[in-house]
C-alpha cells in the first residue's frame, strides 16, 4: 500500500474523533430516555396499565420518520432504530410490571 497523505490522515483522524464524540453524546441520549421510559414502567405498574401502548407506538414512528426525512436520514433505518427501542422498553415496562425489578 502507498504512503497515505499526511492531509489525508488529518481529515480522518478529525472525522473519526467527531464520529467518537456523537457516538459518546448517542449513548448518552439512550442513557436519559431509558431513565424517563424506566419511570413511564414504574407508573404504568403502579396504575395496571399495560406494558405496550401501540397508539403511541405508532404515533412515535409516524413523529421519527418525518423527523428523518427532514434530517436527511433513511427513514425505514430510523423506523427499525425506533423499534427496537420500543421493544427494548416494553421489556423493561413488563419487568416492572412482574416485579423483578425495583
Amino acid at each position: 500500500m502507498s504512503e497515505i497523505d499526511e492531509s489525508v490522515i488529518a481529515d480522518l483522524t478529525r472525522l473519526r474523533e467527531s464520529i467518537d464524540n456523537i457516538d459518546a453524546a448517542v449513548v448518552h441520549m439512550l442513557a436519559e430516555r431509558f431513565k424517563c421510559t424506566q419511570q413511564v414502567g414504574v407508573l404504568k405498574a403502579r396504575h395496571q396499565l399495560p406494558p405496550a401502548d401501540p397508539a403511541r407506538e405508532s404515533r412515535q414512528i409516524a413523529r421519527l420518520r418525518e423527523l428523518a426525512e427532514s434530517a436527511k436520514l433513511d427513514p425505514a433505518f430510523a423506523e427499525k432504530l425506533l423499534n427496537f427501542i420500543i421493544a427494548e422498553v416494553i421489556r423493561h415496562h413488563e419487568t416492572i410490571a412482574d416485579g423483578t425489578q425495583p
